[in-house]
């Protein structure tokens, strides 16, 4: 059997905000739709979901994230996901200047939860809250690109 990601999904709590969010760190939108009827709600498990969604992709077409505001249901908000806790955790992004995503994230109100940290002369890297409390690691690679 052969496998493929998709992409991965993030409730939001206001999709322009995050979509202005990941679309200045150089994301790019791929398509947006509003999603609704029979089918959303029984694959979904949800009686009458409704949502405006937008597919992001990287640059590299490495990955998709699809935001997803929801209309029905109400939305149910949660305290943001803790680094250690299990389930949904973050999404990660390897970024070419890290101080210059850093500038854009801050622009958007956004700041690495403790700093900024180098790993084994690999990486520098941060966590950081985004958009409706989505945890973002962003990291540089030292030494190169990795492409």
């Amino acid at each position: 059997m052969s496998i493929h990601m998709e992409n991965v999904g993030i409730a939001v709590r206001d999709l322009e905000e995050a979509i202005a969010f990941f679309t200045d760190l150089g994301l790019t939108v791929l398509g947006r739709d509003t999603v609704r009827g029979e089918w959303a709600s029984t694959a979904v498990g949800l009686d009458g979901n409704h949502v405006r969604i937008a597919l992001l992709g990287v640059p590299d077409g490495s990955g998709q994230l699809e935001l997803f505001e929801y209309l029905h249901p109400e939305a149910i908000e949660a305290a943001p996901t803790q680094p250690h806790e299990i389930g949904m955790h973050r999404v990660a992004f390897r970024v070419e200047d890290l101080d210059a995503a850093l500038e854009i994230a801050a622009r958007h109100g956004c700041r690495p939860v403790r700093g900024v940290a180098t790993y084994e002369d690999v990486y520098r890297l941060t966590y950081l809250r985004g958009p409706s409390g989505i945890l973002v690691m962003l990291a540089e690679q030292l030494g190169g690109t990795g492409d």
